[in-house]
């Protein structure tokens, strides 16, 4: 089972620069940039609950020709078995070419979820988490170092990888507890 989701737009933005000074005494001006440039990255990823490992893919759209360049990333890292892909019912992900891509390879299954219910897919708290060791923080000068973010965060995360449990983690019983004695 792989829990599949798609993050973005990540957007390439250049940061007007720190308020300072020039060498010849004037304050720096700069533009502020806030647009949606044409660079919008997205970022495709797909959790194995098991192991917890994960297939992280960039791409500059979101349409099922890249879905299916994902799925064959998934594809190509489980190579024996079916393969049961957990995602939302997006367009791209039931779309004519993307079940046309399916008959093709028998092996890999769509299960849907409810309209409402992104919380079920695993893959969402992996994006927390990749957020924070990706994206928190930096500013990107292009598509090449989103993806090089990317790349470097899923390797990382992928080395500490532990299997995936949906719910909350019990809490640690305490063995030694304050006992009070009261003396009248």
């Amino acid at each position: 089972m792989i829990c599949a989701d798609e993050l973005g737009p990540v957007i390439p933005r250049t940061f007007p620069p720190a308020p300072a000074w020039s060498p010849d005494g004037h304050r720096i001006k700069a533009e502020l940039d806030y647009s949606r440039g044409p660079e919008k990255t997205w970022v495709y990823g797909g959790l194995r609950p098991a192991d917890g490992t994960t297939v992280t893919m960039t791409a500059s759209s979101r349409n099922s020709v890249f879905y299916q360049r994902f799925l064959q990333l998934i594809e190509d890292a489980n190579p024996d078995g079916e393969i049961w892909i957990v995602t939302d019912n997006l367009s791209s992900h039931n779309s004519v070419s993307t079940r046309a891509w399916l008959e093709d390879h028998p092996r890999i299954h769509h299960a849907f979820i409810p309209v409402g219910a992104c919380w079920l897919n695993l893959q969402e708290g992996w994006w927390r988490i990749f957020r924070k060791t990706a994206l928190a923080g930096r500013s990107f000068a292009n598509r090449d170092d989103i993806e090089y973010a990317t790349t470097l965060a899923t390797d990382q995360l992928n080395a500490r990888a532990n299997p995936w449990i949906w719910g909350r983690p019990t809490p640690p019983t305490r063995l030694l507890r304050r006992r009070y004695v009261y003396t009248v």
